[in-house]
């Protein structure tokens, strides 16, 4: 998909693209300005997505723009088949509630991994910078640990390198579960200014290397639950 306008900001539910169970895409030069998220990334639903397992892998996203959104680049919800080996690099999100999202839910399933983010600049994002859920939906989700199953989702292995946002509510909210943290995620020089910093709980293995982040109030860092959190020039 390349030079394209997707455009439908008063449409309910109305994503931008929603690429689902794909291989080997690629998406670059467009513009999107959506009622919902614009560039979003699913593998199919709960036990239909997982025992199809068909995983979107080999996607690669590059100099695209976008104006509304609840997220400008999106994986999941529905997430159960797998996602990996996705590239993102040098896009703009102005305006969009959220920059980088990553959600899903006990009951999904499936392995989000090998996330490749590079040189995005965002502006005037009004929730999250980038947000890491594992609580997206309002069903299963006691904070409490449950057994580790099919139906449990995961989050690993991203880099995100080279980024900025100018203005955000929240610079960063990871929250993974406490039975499956999200694990392995590198941030490489970035620069974040938002309303609240940067909030860890459920994390393994989180690295902010040579980035900063600049609240308006409260603390740049704070986390919960957290294995080899790491903060490195």
């Amino acid at each position: 998909m390349s030079r394209s306008a997707i455009r439908g900001t008063h449409s309910q539910n109305g994503d931008g693209l929603d690429l689902d169970s794909c291989r080997y895409a690629s998406i670059y030069d467009s513009v999107f300005d959506v009622g919902d998220d614009a560039i979003c990334i699913k593998s199919g639903k709960d036990a239909d997505g997982r025992d199809l397992g068909r995983p979107t892998e080999y996607v690669t996203i590059r100099n695209c723009q976008v104006f509304h959104g609840h997220g400008g680049f999106v994986i999941g919800s529905e997430m159960s088949g797998g996602v990996r080996h996705v590239y993102l690099t040098d896009c703009v999100f102005i305006g969009t509630d959220a920059g980088l999202r990553f959600k899903s839910t006990r009951g999904r399933g499936g392995t989000v991994e090998k996330i490749f983010i590079r040189n995005v600049r965002m502006k005037d994002i009004g929730k999250e910078a980038i947000i890491f859920s594992s609580y997206y939906s309002g069903k299963n989700n006691t904070e409490e640990a449950v057994p580790v199953s099919e139906e449990t989702p995961v989050f690993r292995d991203f880099t995100i390198r080279d980024t900025t946002c100018i203005g955000a509510g929240r610079a960063v909210l990871i929250k993974g579960l406490p039975e499956m943290p999200v694990q392995n995620v590198l941030f490489e020089n970035v620069l974040l200014t938002a309303q609240t910093g940067a909030t860890c709980e459920n994390v393994e293995h989180i690295v902010f290397r040579n980035t900063t982040v600049i609240p308006e109030q409260g603390e740049a860092f704070t986390v919960d639950d957290a294995e080899k959190f790491i903060i490195a020039e």
